[in-house]
């Protein structure tokens, strides 16, 4: 049986184009490999140890965001009568910075301790009050300090959902949805610097879904 040139030389290309088809899934295909990779999210494992524990018995308070990121929070830092800062608890033994939980963030600020009831003069230093930056009703970030709703005393404020919180009074809840008042954060004045006193008093973060 003879099989023509045309036959051979129509077979050749065939076999040439699945070669060439071949590659290209190959290389498509690790192509795609590398892009995974590339953006997959980085493992919790890469935070250091202790970041995402709660603030502890000790720890300094450092800004947690803008310019001064990481600066150690000392008394003269914050304005009497507001606005707060945003804090971090920092383990002074290993200078890790308790950022691994973003329940770990706090707000700082300075009030007339004429101002403070009695219960929250008690954990407060020197006027100085710390308390969870994160909304008791839904988890969102407590971010603005504005005046009360019908009220002319400024206030904490998420405005999520509008609940806001008096800081004077252990940021009890004076309007909207939240069920509770916020964490509180004993605070002490050590070396010039403030420090935590005792671990948060009350719950942490949003109430849980019935």
């Amino acid at each position: 049986m003879s099989i023509s040139v045309e036959r051979i030389v129509a077979e050749l290309e065939t076999v040439s184009r699945c070669a060439d088809r071949t590659r290209r899934a190959l290389l498509l295909t690790a192509l795609a490999t590398g892009a995974c990779l590339a953006t997959a999210p980085v493992a919790a494992d890469d935070d250091p140890p202790g970041s995402d524990e709660r603030p502890q018995k000790g720890d300094l308070l450092v800004v947690s965001d803008g310019d001064r990121a990481g600066e150690i929070i000392k008394p003269g830092d914050l304005k009497l009568g507001g606005p707060p800062l945003r804090a971090w608890p920092r383990d002074p033994a290993t200078s890790v910075i308790r950022r691994g939980s973003r329940l770990n963030e706090i707000l700082v600020i300075r009030l007339d301790p004429a101002e403070l009831d009695d219960g929250t003069r008690a954990h407060a230093a020197d006027g100085i009050v710390g308390y969870s930056a994160i909304c008791a009703h839904a988890g969102c970030p407590v971010t603005a300090w504005v005046k009360q709703d019908g009220g002319d005393k400024d206030v904490f404020k998420c405005v999520c959902h509008n609940s806001e919180y008096d800081p004077r009074q252990g940021a009890e809840v004076v309007f909207g949805p939240a069920p509770r008042r916020l964490a509180a954060l004993p605070l002490v004045i050590a070396g010039g610097s403030l420090v935590v006193a005792a671990p948060f008093i009350g719950k942490v973060g949003a109430q849980q879904a019935g």
